[in-house]
């Protein structure tokens, strides 16, 4: 009767096991890092430098939605950092395709998880417009604005020359707050309102605008703000 292999190569074994025949919830968080590492590094034993980057981060999801500069800096090589921001481009193109397949004011709950994989843990404040076709279709998912740690600007011409321009009916503004707390500001109220308003004229519907946090979102629109 052979040996056990405990070393290294065996785990690796082992925890492949698991994930073949049990399925993605069969490893914890930082396992899959773990063999997610290996895959880039497969002669360095990667189970502490997987724990490391999870305390490091927080969670897998800041880990993989951290940029590459951040990741690098802690003393991954180009192959290990591409390894996790494939995952990362891979989880976020699997949410990204459940939105575009279906109407989006009835498939909510897949765009809340897609939003949330996408700008919950990035660190700078992003503004996103959805603008939606008369079927409520998903015709484009655009950046409309990039800022500081603190804040970005939402101009109402802007996000409304787009929508014409691209023959939309309606739309959902988006974005993340870096800080963690999805509640409104005053700010994201009025020009919410603002957009709504000029909207309305132009025969452009705002839905929603759904801000994003680390600790969970808000909808204006459930909170009855717009």
């Amino acid at each position: 009767m052979g040996e056990v292999d405990t070393g290294p190569a065996g785990h690796r074994a082992r925890m492949r096991k698991r994930l073949l025949e049990n399925g993605p919830d069969a490893l914890l968080d930082h396992e899959l890092i773990e063999y997610l590492l290996a895959l880039a590094i497969p002669r360095r034993d990667t189970k502490p430098l997987a724990r490391k980057l999870i305390a490091e981060f927080g969670s897998i999801g800041a880990l993989l939605n951290a940029d590459a500069a951040t990741i690098s800096r802690l003393g991954l090589g180009d192959g290990a950092v591409a390894a996790l921001k494939i995952a990362h481009a891979s989880a976020i193109r699997m949410l990204r395709s459940e939105v575009r397949e279906r109407p989006v004011l009835a498939s909510w709950q897949a765009l809340l998880d897609y939003l949330r994989a996408d700008l919950a843990h990035i660190g700078v404040e992003r503004v996103r417009a959805l603008f939606l076709n008369g079927k409520n279709m998903l015709i484009r998912d655009e950046l409309m604005n990039e800022g500081s740690i603190d804040e970005a600007a939402i101009y109402v011409r802007e996000v409304l020359r787009r929508a014409m321009d691209l023959g939309a009916s309606g739309l959902i503004l988006v974005h993340n707050h870096p800080s963690g707390d999805p509640a409104p500001s005053r700010q994201d109220i009025v020009i919410t309102r603002d957009i709504a308003e000029a909207g309305k004229r132009l025969g452009v519907t705002v839905h929603d605008h759904i801000i994003i946090g680390a600790k969970g979102h808000s909808s204006l629109r459930s909170l009855g703000l717009i």
